[in-house]
C-alpha cells in the first residue's frame, strides 16, 4: 500500500478514482460539479474543492492553467492503477479474435507479427512484441551445402519448424561428402540443445579438446562455430499501429510525435523498457516519466512477458497515452501474452 493511500481517507480515494475515470473517458479537466454528480457521495461542490486541494498538495492532481478543473498527475495515475483500479474481463468477441488469430499459424515470425497487429487493432494504440530470445531456441537439424570456393550454405532447423539459412566462409574447400560427415557429427551431439549451449560447447571444445579430435571432428566444430557464433545482433521487436497514436490529442503535438517516432526507429529505449519487464512477473506498467525516457513522458506502456515451456522468452505490450483505459488494457495484454506463449509451444494447451 502506498504512502498516499495511507494518508487519504475513503472519501478522498473515491473522488480521485472518479476523477481519473472521468478524465480517461472524456479527456477534459474534471470540475467539482461533475465530481459531485459522478462520485455518488452526496458532497457539496465546496467540500469537493477542499478535497481536490488536498489531492493537489499531495501531487496527485493538478489544474491546467486554462481550466478550473483538474487532471491526474503521473502519481495520481500510479495510485489509481495500484490501488483503485477495477479490472474488467475481456469480452467474448475480443477473446475469440485473439485466440483465432494467434492459433492460425505455427511460424514464429508470422505469429509475432499477428500478435503485434492484434494488440494495435483491438486497443487502437500501438502494439509491440519482442522476438523470442535466441538463447531458448533449440537446434533440431543442420546441413551444409557447398557453394563456390570456401563458401558454404548452412541450413538448420530450430524448435519445431523454423528453417534458417546462413552462408559461412571456411578456411579451406570441403567436398560434399566431407560436409555431410560434418553435419552428421554435429546432429549426433547437438540435436535438441539450445543455440546458447551449442555456442558454449563449441567454444569449450575448441579451447580444451583439440588433441582428442580427428580432423573431421575439428572441421565440423569450426563450422558450427562459424554458424552459431554470437553476431551481437540487437534484440528486436515488431511494432504495429504506431500511427494510431496520432489520433490522441495529448500526443498529436508535432514535437511529441517526432520524439516518439524517433524512439521507435532507434529502438534502444523501447528495448530497455521491455527488457525490464523480462525480469518481472505479471503485467508491468510504466506511466509517463516513470519510463526514464523523455520520448515517453506523455505515454504509458503496459507490458507482460510471454513464456515457452515455462521459460520467459519475450515481452509484449501496448503503448498509448497516459489517459488510457487501464482496466481494459491490463487484462488484454495479460491474455495476449498467455495465448502467444501457447501458440509458440506446440505441446502446450490453450489458457482459455
Amino acid at each position: 500500500m502506498s504512502q498516499n493511500t495511507q494518508v487519504l481517507n475513503e472519501r478522498s480515494l473515491q473522488l480521485l478514482k472518479t476523477l481519473v475515470e472521468r478524465y480517461i473517458s472524456d479527456g477534459q479537466p474534471v470540475g467539482s460539479k461533475v465530481l459531485s454528480k459522478d462520485s455518488e457521495l452526496n458532497l457539496s461542490p465546496a467540500t469537493i474543492r477542499n478535497v481536490m486541494a488536498d489531492l493537489e498538495s499531495l501531487g496527485l492532481v493538478h489544474s491546467p492553467h486554462t481550466s478550473a478543473g483538474r487532471v491526474p498527475t503521473v502519481s495520481g495515475y500510479r495510485l489509481f492503477v495500484d490501488s483503485l483500479l477495477t479490472v474488467k474481463p475481456l469480452n467474448p468477441e475480443e477473446l475469440s479474435r485473439l485466440h483465432e488469430g494467434l492459433s492460425a499459424t505455427e511460424d514464429v515470425g508470422n505469429v509475432i507479427g499477428v500478435a503485434s497487429r492484434l494488440l494495435a487493432e483491438l486497443t487502437r494504440m500501438a502494439g509491440v512484441v519482442t522476438l523470442p530470445k535466441r538463447e531458448i531456441v533449440y537446434l533440431r537439424h543442420i546441413e551444409f551445402l557447398p557453394l563456390s570456393h570456401t563458401r558454404v550454405l548452412v541450413i538448420f532447423v530450430t524448435n519445431e519448424h523454423e528453417v534458417h539459412n546462413k552462408i559461412i566462409h571456411t578456411s579451406k574447400v570441403f567436398s560434399t561428402a566431407e560436409l555431410q560427415q560434418a553435419a552428421n557429427y554435429l546432429n549426433s551431439i547437438y540435436n535438441g540443445r539450445t543455440l546458447a549451449s551449442v555456442r558454449e560447447a563449441v567454444f569449450k571444445e575448441l579451447q580444451d579438446d583439440r588433441e582428442r579430435m580427428n580432423q573431421g571432428m575439428l572441421d565440423a566444430i569450426k563450422m558450427a562455430q562459424l554458424t552459431f557464433e554470437s553476431d551481437n545482433e540487437k534484440d528486436d521487436y515488431v511494432l504495429a499501429g504506431e500511427t494510431n497514436l496520432m489520433g490522441f490529442s495529448e500526443l498529436s503535438d508535432t514535437d511529441h510525435l517526432r520524439t516518439l517516432f524517433e524512439a521507435f526507429n532507434q529502438k534502444q529505449s523501447v528495448i530497455h523498457l521491455l527488457d525490464q519487464s523480462m525480469k518481472a512477473e505479471g503485467v508491468q506498467i510504466f506511466i509517463g516519466e516513470e519510463s526514464g525516457y523523455q520520448a515517453f513522458d506523455h505515454c504509458s506502456l503496459v507490458t507482460s512477458s510471454y513464456s515457452v515451456s515455462d521459460e520467459v522468452v519475450g515481452v509484449l505490450g501496448v503503448i498509448g497515452p497516459t489517459r488510457m483505459a487501464y482496466e481494459k488494457i491490463i487484462p488484454f495484454v495479460d491474455m495476449t501474452a498467455k495465448l502467444l506463449g501457447a501458440a509458440l509451444n506446440p505441446k502446450s494447451t490453450s489458457p482459455l
